[in-house]
């Protein structure tokens, strides 16, 4: 495991600070980079669901993502490995903007790494469980007190923030722990492998 902290920070650590470079760009272009959030139901939109996860409406709310996605990521990193890891973002953040394309008010405008946090929250709370191991069980459970507050920005409770985003990540998030779960190498009699599901 200690050979995958050094990646796992240095590409978390890269994934934020390409956000905050985003930003930036998004503040000194007067905020051109806002076009690319996702807007419901528009065939055009679609293209944007994976750009919108990178881009924020201000360094208010790119700050308020910042440290979750900087400690979620890392531990989901950490635990899968890179490669994994990578394919577990890709999930949550194309489930989380399909979700928001479908379901977001009409003529709204959604971007920002929330759905990803929602989604690595997710996929760490049930990973342990279904891979069955301990100590993924016991992140799991640290994750959830630290961060399970955050679930309740998943219900429709407040107009101004994006709770599609958020459920529709901590969906994808719980299915990226069941598809890209790590398999099980069970022996056969004659000497061979399967893998378990």
């Amino acid at each position: 495991m200690a050979s995958r902290a050094k990646p796992a920070i240095c590409l978390m650590l890269g994934w934020v600070g390409l956000l905050w470079l985003l930003e930036g760009i998004d503040v000194i272009s007067g905020n051109a980079l806002d076009a690319f959030g996702i807007q419901p139901r528009d065939p055009a939109a679609l293209l944007d669901v994976i750009p919108a996860a990178f881009l924020h409406f201000g360094f208010g709310h790119l700050a308020a993502n910042t440290l979750p996605l900087l400690v979620l990521g890392f531990l989901a990193a950490l635990r899968a490995g890179l490669r994994r890891f990578l394919g577990v973002a890709l999930l949550i953040i194309v489930i989380s903007g399909l979700g928001v394309w479908l379901t977001a008010p009409p003529h709204s405008n959604t971007a920002g790494a929330s759905g990803v946090v929602f989604g690595l929250f997710g996929y760490l709370l049930v990973r342990g469980f279904i891979e069955r191991k301990v100590l993924d069980i016991g992140i799991g459970l640290i994750v959830a007190v630290l961060y399970g507050s955050i679930v309740w920005g998943a219900l429709p409770t407040d107009s101004g923030i994006s709770w599609q985003a958020h459920l529709f990540g901590l969906i994808g998030g719980v299915l990226a722990a069941f598809v890209l779960r790590q398999r099980r190498p069970v022996p056969l009699p004659a000497g061979g492998v399967r893998f378990a599901p």
